[in-house]
């Protein structure tokens, strides 16, 4: 039963986390414009840490009464909905690959965290998906096995993040790394533009609702 458990909450997790999504996209390329893949380590571990606070309010039950709320939906379409924008702003205008690592035009420390936080618990897919999908599968376990169950499903979490930003580092430093970085930020960019508007679009439907 407990690996049972294990490799369910691994299937799942892989099931949800593997989308491209503006998460995923932002990690892919801070792994690939940092000048060394060391500097991407606060976006993988903010949102490591972010999507291990989600699973865990999903397993505990606590979102599902706070997304009950429908003000509370609200905000939190609106917010992402503004924040997606920005993102996929600096995406877009983010340098390509030949400038100076030494210089301050890659996102800092804060910036990263800031970002990858943002497009992590402003999300309400992502806050939705695991709502519904991880929380009521857990359900299916008591005590120690859903314990082995959610770490399951952190154990994919974590791994997909890293792997995503090392991915990216090998894209940065294979050759004509610059024009595959152009593409990848434009479409980058374009793929959380489009989320952006989905949730806009989401968006007035729960303002009509209120």
């Amino acid at each position: 039963m407990p690996l049972a458990a294990f490799t369910h909450g691994i299937v799942l997790a892989i099931g949800l986390i593997v989308a491209l999504g503006p998460q995923n996209v932002f990690i892919f390329q801070q792994g690939a414009v940092q000048p060394r893949l060391t500097r991407a380590l606060p976006t993988v571990l903010t949102a490591g840490i972010s999507d291990t606070l989600l699973i865990l309010l999903a397993v505990l039950g606590v979102s599902v009464v706070v997304l009950q709320f429908v003000w509370l939906q609200t905000v939190l379409f609106g917010a992402g909905f503004v924040f997606l924008l920005y993102i996929g702003w600096v995406l877009y205008s983010s340098p390509a690959l030949d400038v100076d690592p030494h210089t301050e035009e890659f996102l800092g420390t804060r910036e990263q965290i800031g970002f990858t936080a943002s497009v992590s618990l402003l999300n309400p897919h992502a806050i939705l998906d695991t709502i519904g999908v991880i929380g009521t599968n857990a359900l299916a376990y008591s005590g120690l096995n859903r314990g082995i169950f959610t770490a399951g499903c952190l154990f994919v979490s974590w791994g997909w993040f890293s792997g995503l930003a090392v991915a990216g580092w090998v894209l940065g430093e294979s050759a004509n790394a610059d024009r595959w970085m152009q593409y990848l930020n434009t479409v980058s960019a374009a793929v959380v533009w489009i989320v952006a508007l989905y949730m806009g679009w989401q968006l007035i439907g729960l303002l009509e609702i209120m």
